[in-house]
């Protein structure tokens, strides 16, 4: 339940941030221990659906406001308000491909996952089972799966329909929690294109999915409560988090604390908590991206049922991997760049959008000054990102022959600025085997702090082409299970 104040006692569990990481962690924590006593501080306000459709935004935050950049210019996007991701994202929630998880051992670069896919596939099913995710069986040749998706795929646009002909087991109707069949909590894709404030309310978000959370009288919803740091007993556990609310400083005790604020904002609270650890906040990153117009020659186009209806496998895995990054074609049911002008063929037209891998580089971290102010430090892409750009591009007209194409425009990319951020931010507290290697463990646990469970992107040790959102609920359902199912 939303508080205006938090009673004094000692919490279970004390969940800092409540995005994609902390709902689904405290959603199967719920599960596992009900009588649990919870607290949830949130740094933003509680933003009803009507008030972020009324208002157009999602936060009363700016997120540039909450912290300061040094070096390159980039931008880092995310919301800050309560259920932070699930306000503004846009609903795509492939899975990531089992070669992800092994990218060091199978083809030399980057950094193995601790787990693998086959580890993590429980917990897909169980996440697109919670958001009722509609999307197609045919899939199951790139991303195997123990069960069927809950909703049926969106309807393929004729660009797409035309790709799958030609490359069935290649291109495939988009994973999507924009619902293709509406449910008690959610209305059906309109496909108006405004994902981030969704007129139908179809996609999933915190507020349709999780109310349960909100209603469930042992957990304690504190908004507007800024995380400063926390205490630690004898370097081995937390104790308690300190924050601020209305003005004053506070402090709540805890048994268990849940990190989830977001990859900048989570190793913040730690590196003001005084934490020291060769790899925190190290590694600051997100995927390249870029958008190409595909001009049509007599195919009308745009009649699928959502907003983006189709992706491509072309480019993702192989070995050029050991070479250059993996690229993520996603085609769009909409006209971001405006219809064609000529007579007759204004939906001759498809927009490609491309997200491509990015390798982590330890001089992109985020650090705290003496003033306790949160500082990004951006010192620019990867070697291996620019050139699977570059790759991408070059390969793209082969993989587009299918279609009757007149002309490829590239409308944004990475090097022109306009695609400069995808709001996946990751890696800065990631996961792995050993403590020189990570910061947390397999179970997300803290290697020296051992009752602090991190939850989110912040914790991938990689960064794979595919939006993270099913990735980061998967991991935090593993691990709520690890650390309060049987045995746990």
């Amino acid at each position: 339940m939303i508080v205006a104040e938090l009673p004094e006692q000692q919490y279970s569990v004390a969940v800092i941030g409540t995005g994609f990481g902390s709902l689904f962690f405290t959603h199967r924590l719920l599960q596992r221990r009900p009588d649990a006593q919870v607290v949830m501080l949130e740094r933003g306000s509680f933003r009803s659906w009507d008030v972020q459709i009324a208002e157009g935004h999602n936060s009363s935050i700016p997120a540039r406001d909450t912290f300061k950049t040094e070096g390159a210019k980039k931008k880092w996007n995310f919301t800050i308000a309560y259920g932070g991701g699930t306000n503004c994202w846009g609903g795509a929630t492939p899975r990531m491909h089992p070669n992800d998880f092994c990218l060091k051992s199978r083809y030399g670069r980057g950094q193995d996952w601790p787990i693998t896919y086959n580890d993590l596939e429980p917990y897909y099913a169980m996440a697109e089972t919670i958001m009722d995710i509609s999307g197609p069986a045919d899939l199951a040749l790139v991303t195997p799966r123990s069960g069927p998706y809950p909703q049926p795929p969106h309807r393929l646009s004729a660009a797409d329909r035309v790709m799958k002909a030609a490359q069935p087991d290649l291109h495939f109707a988009m994973a999507t929690a924009r619902a293709r069949v509406a449910n008690a909590q959610r209305g059906q894709c309109c496909a108006s294109f405004r994902c981030d404030l969704c007129p139908t309310d179809a996609k999933f978000t915190a507020l349709n999915g999780f109310a349960h959370i909100t209603d469930h009288p042992n957990v304690h919803i504190l908004c507007d409560a800024e995380v400063r740091e926390i205490e630690t007993s004898g370097g081995t556990s937390i104790s308690a988090v300190r924050y601020k609310h209305a003005g004053r400083d506070r402090r709540i005790r805890c048994d268990v604390c849940v990190l989830g604020a977001n990859a900048i904002h989570s190793s913040a609270i730690l590196l003001q908590s005084g934490l020291s650890h060769p790899l925190l906040g190290r590694g600051l990153n997100e995927q390249l991206g870029y958008g190409v117009e595909v001009f049509l020659n007599g195919l009308d186009n745009l009649d699928g049922s959502t907003k983006r209806t189709g992706l491509n496998y072309s480019l993702y895995d192989g070995p050029f991997r050991a070479e250059h990054g993996a690229a993520f074609i996603q085609f769009e049911n909409q006209f971001p760049y405006g219809l064609r002008p000529e007579f007759g063929r204004w939906s001759q037209i498809v927009s490609v959008k491309v997200s491509v891998e990015e390798e982590l580089r330890d001089d992109n971290y985020v650090a705290v000054d003496k003033n306790g102010d949160t500082t990004v430090h951006f010192a620019g892409r990867s070697p291996y990102g620019k050139l699977a750009v570059e790759r991408s591009l070059e390969q793209l007209p082969k993989v587009l022959a299918p279609l009757p194409v007149e002309e490829i425009v590239v409308k944004e990319s990475w090097a022109l600025m306009s695609r400069d951020s995808l709001s996946h931010l990751q890696g800065t507290l990631r996961m792995g085997s050993t403590r020189v290697d990570s910061v947390v463990d397999r179970t997300q646990a803290h290697h020296d702090l051992r009752n602090l469970i991190v939850v989110g992107t912040s914790v991938m040790p990689s960064c794979p082409p595919v939006e993270p959102s099913l990735t980061a609920a998967a991991l935090s359902l593993r691990a709520a299970d690890l650390a309060f199912g049987k045995g746990g």
